[in-house]
C-alpha cells in the first residue's frame, strides 16, 4: 500500500484545490440566501478536511510520480472528485448517490447530460456549481494541478502526458509542463472573460452570462433553465454562444500560440482547424436546407438560425439546444449525433475520438486502397506536411477499434436492460464523446432523469472513458497495471 502513498499525497492536494472552489458557489449561497448555505458547508469541509488529512499522512512521500502512477493518478482524480462534487447535490437537493455522481462527472467530464428537472427553481449556487464543475473539467484539473503542484516540489509531466489528449502528448509549447499548464489556463481565463462580456452584451443577466460562460468554454452543455437556450429565444445570444463554442472547439495550444506570436498564421498551419470549421458549417448550412425542403421552416434564414446553433451546438459537444430538434427528421438529429464523434479537436474541451484521429484514419484507409493497386508504391501518411510514424498509426487504429468495441457494448447493456435501442445507442454516443443530449428517451426535450440505477452506471461510465480518451483509464483495470 505504501507504494501508492505519493500518489495519494498528490491525490490529496487536488482534493484540497478542490474543495477550494467550492468557496465561490458558497459565498454566492450566503450573499444571495439561496437556501443551500449548510449543504456547501458540509461539503467544503468535507472535501478539504480529507484531503488535508490524506496529505497529513502521507506528507513524507516526495518521490516523483512514475508513468504507471500517472494513469493511476489521472483515474484516480476523475472518479475521486465527482464523490465530494456530488455532495451538494446530495445535501441540498436530497439526490441519490447514483445522481449526484452522475451529475457530477457530467459536470466535470463536460458532458452536459442531467438528471434533474426545475433547474430554473434550484438555488442559484447550486446551478453556479453545476456549470462551474463544466469549467473547471473543460481544461482539466489535471492541468491546473500540473500548473500549482510544482511549486510544492510535485513534479507534473506525468500526470500532463496521462490527462491532455492527442498530440498534445508529445509537445510541449514551453520548456517546463507548469510553464505550458499555465499558458493554458490563462488562455483558457482570457477567452472565457470574452464570453462572458459577449452573453452580458447579448442580453443576458450576469449570473446567466457567467453560468453560460462556464458551460460554454468547457462545452458542457450545462444551463441554469431547463428550456437552455430556448429560455432566451434571442439570436444575439445564439451568436455569441456559437462564436465561442466553435473556439472552444479547436486547440488551445494554437490559440496559445497566436495570442503569444501575435499571428494568425498558426491557424492556417493547424491540420484540424480549417476541417473542423469546414465541416461544422458545411453541415449546418446543409442541413439548413435539408429542412425547408422538407418543409419543417418556412424559410432559409429561420432554418439556418436553428440548424446552426444546434448543429454547432453539438458537432462541438456542448449540448445547448433552441428547439426540440428530436421533432426534425431523423437524418438531421442523427447527422449531428454523428458530427459529435469527430470534429472537435485534439486539445480542445470537446469530446470525441477528435478531427485529427479523424484525418489520420481517413488517410491511412486511403493509403491502403492506393497499396492494394500499386503494392509497391511508397505512400507515406502526412498531416499537416509531416509523415505520421507508424506507432501514431498503429496507436490511433487501436483507438478506433476500442471506440466502437465500447460503443457497441455499452449499448447492447443498455439494450439488454430493458432500453429502446434508439435511446440505447444515442445515450451511449452522447455519453463516450460527452455531448449530452442524444434521441429518444434522452433526447434535447428530455433527459437521463428516466434511467434505471444500472443504465445511469453504464451512461456513467461511458462519459469517463469518453472523456480520459479509453486507454487512460482501461490500462488502470487491467492485471498487467497492478503487478510489481
Amino acid at each position: 500500500m505504501k507504494r501508492y502513498y505519493p500518489v495519494i499525497r498528490v491525490l490529496s492536494m487536488v482534493m484540497v484545490m478542490f474543495g477550494l472552489t467550492m468557496l465561490v458557489p458558497w459565498a454566492l449561497s450566503w450573499v444571495l440566501h439561496d437556501g443551500a448555505e449548510s449543504a456547501f458547508d458540509e461539503a467544503l469541509l468535507l472535501t478539504v478536511g480529507t484531503g488535508a488529512g490524506l496529505w497529513y499522512t502521507t506528507r513524507r512521500e516526495t518521490r516523483d510520480l512514475t508513468i504507471r502512477d500517472g494513469f493511476l493518478m489521472v483515474a484516480l482524480v476523475w472518479t475521486v472528485l465527482p464523490v465530494y462534487a456530488a455532495l451538494p447535490l446530495i445535501l441540498q437537493l436530497d439526490a441519490s448517490f447514483t445522481d449526484a455522481y452522475f451529475e457530477a462527472v457530467s459536470g466535470l467530464t463536460t458532458t452536459g447530460a442531467t438528471v434533474f428537472e426545475g433547474l430554473d427553481n434550484l438555488p442559484v449556487s447550486i446551478n453556479f456549481w453545476r456549470t462551474q464543475l463544466v469549467w473547471l473539467g473543460g481544461m482539466g484539473l489535471i492541468v491546473l494541478a500540473v500548473a500549482i503542484l510544482p511549486l510544492l516540489g510535485i513534479g507534473g509531466r506525468q500526470m500532463f502526458k496521462a490527462e491532455t489528449p492527442g498530440p498534445m502528448k508529445d509537445s510541449k509549447m514551453t520548456p517546463r509542463m507548469a510553464e505550458t499548464a499555465k499558458g493554458l489556463w490563462v488562455v483558457y481565463t482570457l477567452i472565457s472573460i470574452a464570453c462572458t462580456l459577449g452573453y452580458y452584451w447579448a442580453g443576458m443577466t450576469w449570473l446567466d452570462a457567467i453560468m453560460h460562460m462556464f458551460a460554454t468554454m468547457g462545452l458542457g452543455g450545462f444551463s441554469s433553465h431547463d428550456a437552455s437556450f430556448g429560455y432566451f429565444n434571442s439570436p444575439a445570444i445564439e451568436v455569441v454562444s456559437m462564436a465561442f463554442m466553435l473556439i472552444a472547439g479547436c486547440n488551445f495550444a494554437t490559440h496559445y500560440v497566436v495570442l503569444s506570436g501575435r499571428s494568425l498564421r498558426p491557424y492556417a498551419a493547424d491540420p484540424e482547424a480549417g476541417m473542423f470549421l469546414l465541416v461544422t458549417v458545411g453541415s449546418f448550412i446543409g442541413i439548413a436546407l435539408f429542412l425547408v425542403m422538407h418543409e419543417v421552416y418556412p424559410t432559409f434564414p429561420e432554418a439556418l438560425r436553428y440548424s446552426a446553433f444546434n448543429v454547432v451546438s453539438i458537432a462541438t459537444t456542448t449540448g445547448f439546444a433552441n428547439t426540440d430538434y428530436a421533432l426534425w427528421p431523423f437524418f438531421a438529429p442523427l447527422w449531428m449525433l454523428f458530427l459529435s464523434s469527430f470534429a472537435t479537436s485534439a486539445g480542445s474541451t470537446g469530446g470525441g475520438i477528435k478531427m485529427i484521429r479523424a484525418i489520420v484514419l481517413y488517410k491511412q484507409v486511403y493509403r491502403e486502397l492506393t497499396r492494394a493497386m500499386h503494392p509497391n508504391a511508397v505512400h507515406p501518411v502526412k498531416v499537416g506536411g509531416e509523415r505520421v510514424p507508424p506507432n501514431i498509426l498503429f496507436s490511433v487504429l487501436a483507438f478506433g477499434f476500442m471506440y466502437m468495441v465500447c460503443i457497441v457494448s455499452m449499448t447492447l447493456a443498455l439494450s439488454f436492460s430493458g432500453l429502446e435501442i434508439i435511446t440505447a445507442f444515442s445515450a451511449v454516443v452522447a455519453s463516450i464523446n460527452n455531448t449530452g443530449p442524444g434521441l429518444g428517451a434522452v433526447g434535447p426535450a428530455n433527459n437521463f432523469a428516466g434511467l434505471t440505477d444500472f443504465q445511469t452506471w453504464v451512461c456513467t461510465f461511458a462519459m469517463l472513458i469518453g472523456r480520459l480518451e479509453i486507454f487512460t483509464l482501461l490500462v488502470v483495470m487491467t492485471p498487467a497495471f497492478w503487478r510489481k
